[in-house]
């Protein structure tokens, strides 16, 4: 229900309780009878973004990564309660802090498709996907800690229009496809952007 409203949320409460005293085998599955004052409280949040992203302070980075680092910032409380609430996070494909898998992904961009290969183990297209990959999955992960109905569409969505990273992805996918390197401009070609979300190339 809507917040502010004590006297259903402490029948709510006790309703929960109750089902302590069952003698079935648990899971214990249940409707409450009794509808929330104000109406549909999915109606009346909806979802929207973990965290109003402030304008990137100024520093000596170019302003698109300075922005992506901002966003990282905000988002890192939420990340963090992801993945203590899950026990696990699918960041880490790269093999580096997320901070460096942005400033890798913006060298490729800065470099027309090449930058100098911060993991010896991985080639430059391992690297270049599991650090795209790392990226949304950061914000991903992060964006669903919130509580509220969220849609995988609607997230994809808010990550590829309204994010830094977002806008980073998008530039690089023309740019990774003229790479002097073939597991780059593959990867560019056929894994980087969505195809729900090639739309935005047109206007990226």
């Amino acid at each position: 229900g809507a917040p502010d409203e004590p006297e259903f949320q402490t029948e709510v409460l006790r309703a929960t309780l109750a089902l302590l005293e069952r003698e079935e085998a648990p899971p214990i599955l249940d409707d409450f009878p009794v509808e929330a004052p104000g109406g549909d409280p999915a109606e009346m949040t909806g979802w929207t973004c973990p965290v109003s992203f402030p304008p990137a302070e100024s520093t000596d980075e170019p302003p698109l990564l300075a922005n992506i680092l901002a966003e990282i910032t905000s988002l890192t409380p939420w990340h963090a309660l992801a993945h203590e609430t899950r026990g696990r996070t699918s960041v880490g494909s790269a093999r580096m802090a997320i901070e460096d898998s942005a400033r890798f992904l913006h060298a490729l961009l800065e470099g027309h498709g090449t930058a100098e290969n911060p993991v010896a183990s991985l080639s430059p297209g391992q690297i270049f996907l599991g650090a795209s990959e790392d990226m949304r999955t950061f914000y991903m992960e992060a964006a669903t800690a919130k509580p509220g109905p969220a849609t995988s569409h609607e997230v994809a969505d808010w990550f590829w229009s309204d994010t830094a990273a977002g806008e980073l992805l998008l530039a690089l996918r023309p740019v990774c496809l003229e790479s002097p390197e073939k597991s780059i401009r593959r990867a560019a070609a056929r894994q980087l952007v969505p195809r729900a979300q090639i739309h935005r190339l047109v206007r990226s």
